[in-house]
């Protein structure tokens, strides 16, 4: 069996309806790329931002003994989209499922503290090891936002105490303060496919009985009358400050915590925010453009 691709390069607005004429014409699967080489910020919970232009591709089976009339199909698809960039190849039988996995692997956040991809063995089984499904939700650790806060975790001291995890996506740094040692971690999240994610991961870890995760309505109900001595928020620079009152509820006297999603322009205005309830003690950078803030509370 060969298998045969199309490719459409559209505008960020005709993505749906690309994607959607494809599958109708029997597509396998379809796949979004960037056309561009764009920079995407690490996006709020529950969004999925993309490329202002994307390379959509189709995936059709391409039986031996029924082949795909490739010219009517390009034929149709420019009366829909007459303006699109349009491109096909043949691709040789392969194991598809093999190919994405591939594409991932372990990654070290410090030097006993790693990310390991469900399917694959650690690079060193005395470390805290978190198993990790990538496809579930956002945040595998690979962004820098992502990879600063795991950072930040993997040398605050975190056992036996109460940690909360704002904006969990994948549940990555919740789970990952549980294997550090943590007591309890209260997760939320706007998306629930993010809330799901957090339950799968948390107990592919062996660490659901410690985590409660919930959409924020029900986070907030949890969490009623409690503080924690942790508090990580891995979003975006203009919720972060407008949570910045809200987080200082949710946060011990001297509680410890980490914001990021923040680029650089944004750092200024995020820390004069938090000051008011916060001490800034660091500011750290990675990749070029992405920074942490962290503290503490004010007593």
């Amino acid at each position: 069996m060969k298998w045969l691709q199309i490719h459409i390069t559209v505008e960020q607005a005709q993505v749906d309806y690309t994607e959607t004429l494809l599958n109708s014409l029997g597509a396998g699967g379809v796949t979004l790329d960037d056309a561009e080489n764009q920079d995407l910020l690490e996006p709020l919970p529950g969004e999925t931002p993309l490329w202002n232009h994307v390379i959509v591709t189709g995936i059709y089976a391409q039986e031996d003994d029924e082949e795909i009339d490739v010219a009517a199909l390009e034929t149709f698809i420019r009366t829909q989209l007459p303006d699109a960039p349009l491109r096909h190849e043949f691709l040789e039988d392969q194991a598809w499922e093999r190919t994405w996995m591939d594409a991932y692997e372990p990654i070290q956040i410090s030097e006993k503290f790693w990310i390991v991809p469900e399917w694959m063995e650690a690079p060193d089984a005395d470390a805290v090891n978190i198993k990790l499904d990538p496809g579930l939700a956002f945040g595998t650790g690979n962004h820098a936002s992502t990879f600063l806060c795991l950072q930040w975790l993997g040398k605050t001291d975190v056992k036996d105490k109460v940690v909360i995890d704002y904006g969990c996506g994948s549940g990555i740094l919740g789970v990952a303060a549980l294997l550090l040692g943590a007591k309890k971690v209260y997760a939320t999240d706007i998306d629930p496919q993010a809330v799901l994610a957090t339950k799968q991961n948390a107990e592919l870890n062996g660490v659901l009985d410690k985590l409660y995760v919930g959409l924020p309505e029900e986070f907030n109900e949890a969490f009623k009358g409690k503080q924690a001595d942790i508090h990580v928020a891995n979003i975006l620079a203009g919720p972060l400050m407008s949570l910045a009152k809200e987080f200082s509820t949710l946060i011990k006297s001297e509680g410890e915590f980490a914001l990021a999603g923040i680029i650089e322009e944004q750092v200024a205005d995020v820390s004069r925010v938090y000051s008011e309830f916060f001490d800034i003690l660091d500011v750290e950078k990675r990749d070029e453009n992405w920074y942490r803030i962290s503290g503490k509370r004010k007593k």
